[in-house]
């Protein structure tokens, strides 16, 4: 049965139909199955092995207790609102009203839908930097704009400003950046946040944000874009609780930005989930307030999850193109002989016992050959798990 609709249109934008029109599974569903298959360790999907934070478990069992499993308000709870805000301003200054510029979503890839489908349409053109999470182009699809990339090549996985000027224009709606960075662990550089407001500006576009990976930055200070001279007006910062606190399952995310644009993205959420997640709300909150200790021991903690995998895989032959942060580290397999990036990861749960997925599933056909060798690896285990993984592929 042939699609048709928007649902036709995002399976078109991300990649997902076959010759006939027909939908067919991603590279991740594939590389999971062939971990089951072959029980090979999966580095392939971007979720934790271990809990999160005690404090916040107790706090959703409580919640749970408490008879807090109805519909919650439509923005979400007043007290995770809150606490966004107040998360906003104690590690960024930026100062946002929590009834009228903050809302709560089913995780930040709801926040994207609602975002994408209520601010563009089919006469706009929506700028993402590429690489990209697969559900930028899906939504993008979805709401019948036309989708503009700007490439973030290696090492540096930083775009070119030229490049970057040239695709925003006074058709650019949206200009998607994802900082940190999925899958290279990028943060973009200073002077390109403030390329893009310059942008913004000039050509009357507006910034959507995906920070998810915001408290996961090894090395440096995460700087939202809404923060620097002249953003705050025109950007939607998107975020969620699930990476930091181990606990992407919740699926609780949350948008700030100015009033009249989260109105109208309210308007396109409330027939997507409508609300989720009451008893992880409040648990949320309770993350959001905890001390710095535990924000910079759960960076440190990861760090050197990156480095343990890192070293296994450059001790294995790969060339590594160590991330600044996030669960994922970029791999070129070409020393190793390498051609093609999804053939390699499809023979390596056989070769080594673990699993990884092509960075060519994370873009476009006809940039397919600048991505061609390029492996992405999660490191967001257990040390044990990670130690054993990077003994395996020694193998290789």
């Amino acid at each position: 049965m042939r699609m048709s609709g928007p649902w036709q249109r995002a399976a078109r934008g991300a990649m997902l139909l076959d010759e006939s029109g027909r939908s067919r599974p991603t590279i991740f569903a594939e590389m999971s199955a062939l971990a089951v298959a072959t029980g090979a360790i999966n580095l392939g999907q971007g979720f934790p092995d271990e809990d999160g934070p005690a404090e916040v478990l107790e706090a959703a069992r409580q919640a749970i207790s408490d008879g807090v499993n109805q519909y919650p308000p439509g923005r979400g709870m007043p007290v995770l609102r809150d606490a966004i805000a107040a998360h906003q301003s104690r590690f960024y200054g930026i100062q946002v009203d929590p009834d009228t510029e903050v809302l709560v979503t089913a995780g930040a890839t709801e926040a994207i839908a609602a975002t994408l489908l209520a601010l563009a349409d089919e006469s706009d053109e929506v700028v993402i930097f590429e690489p990209f999470y697969d559900a930028y182009a899906a939504v993008i699809g979805m709401s019948r704009a036309t989708q503009v990339t700007v490439p973030l090549r290696a090492p540096g996985f930083q775009p070119d400003h030229d490049e970057l000027r040239a695709a925003i224009t006074d058709r650019t709606r949206l200009i998607v950046i994802n900082d940190p960075h999925n899958p290279t662990g990028a943060i973009f550089a200073r002077d390109t946040l403030t390329l893009i407001v310059q942008l913004a500006h000039e050509h009357d576009a507006l910034i959507v944000t995906d920070e998810v990976y915001e408290h996961l930055v090894f090395d440096e200070t995460h700087v939202p874009i809404a923060s620097l001279p002249g953003a705050a007006e025109r950007t939607i910062s998107i975020s969620s609780g699930g990476k930091t606190f181990s606990a992407t399952g919740w699926k609780i995310g949350w948008i700030t930005a100015p009033a009249a644009l989260i109105d109208a993205i309210v308007a396109v959420k409330q027939f997507l989930t409508y609300v989720n997640g009451s008893p992880f709300q409040p648990a949320i909150a309770v993350g959001l307030a905890l001390p710095d200790s535990y924000f910079a021991t759960a960076a440190a903690t990861l760090r050197a999850k990156r480095d343990i995998l890192s070293t296994g895989l450059s001790a294995a032959g790969f060339t590594v193109f160590r991330p600044h942060a996030g669960y994922f580290v970029i791999a070129d397999a070409a020393p190793l002989g390498a051609t093609d990036a999804a053939a390699f990861c499809r023979a390596l749960p056989a070769r080594a016992g673990v699993v990884a997925v092509p960075v060519t599933a994370f873009v476009h056909q006809d940039r397919q050959p600048e991505y061609a060798t390029l492996v992405r690896f999660a490191f967001c285990k257990r040390i044990e798990i990670l130690t054993e993984a990077a003994t395996r592929l020694g193998t290789v």
